[in-house]
């Protein structure tokens, strides 16, 4: 299994933290990983992404061209990746940002109101974490438990308290995925 995965947003949606959380729970789970940063000149407010490639062979090249998947947290970039998903992959909207439906028939596609789901946890800043657990509910990619203690890894100190809001923004998430 080889999954080559897009996450792309503005900068400050955590498109960042979705991808190096993936990594590391790949990494955790005993795949080959790789992560590969793309930042606008902006950063916060400007366009990000990244690429993950989850494999269970060597990664030849961590440059990812036709993703199996794409995490689109907002329209310009799902307008700028749709195109190159491949045929049978999966694309993950930001219904929160995204008016814009996929036009592809030959992809599945989920739309996810990230930030009315984060709203009612109470903080908008869960709102990856939520499309975070639609992914890994909709390609069983990864354990949600493996996902769960990359967070207390993350979260530590006088931030632990928000392992559990975190867990709960990626339960939320999954929930939509049926």
């Amino acid at each position: 299994m080889t999954r080559e995965i897009i996450i792309a947003g503005f900068g400050g949606q955590g498109v960042m933290s979705i991808g190096k959380t993936l990594t590391e729970a790949g990494l955790k789970e005993g795949h080959e990983v790789s992560w590969v940063p793309s930042y606008g000149p902006e950063m916060r407010g400007g366009t990000a992404n990244c690429a993950v490639v989850i494999s269970d062979e060597p990664i030849g090249s961590p440059v990812v061209n036709r993703p199996t998947e794409l995490i689109a947290m907002n329209g310009p970039s799902l307008a700028k990746f749709e195109p190159n998903v491949l045929p049978g992959g999966l694309i993950l909207v930001n219904a929160s940002q995204v008016e814009q439906k996929v036009s592809r028939q030959d992809v599945k596609a989920y739309y996810i109101p990230s930030m009315e789901e984060a709203g009612k946890l109470g903080n908008f800043k869960v709102a990856n974490m939520v499309m975070l657990g639609a992914y890994i509910k909709a390609t069983g990619a990864l354990k949600m438990d493996t996902i769960a203690q990359m967070l207390s890894h993350i979260f530590t100190g006088p931030k632990a308290h928000l392992v559990a809001l975190n867990i709960k923004a990626l339960e939320a998430g999954a929930a939509y995925i049926k």
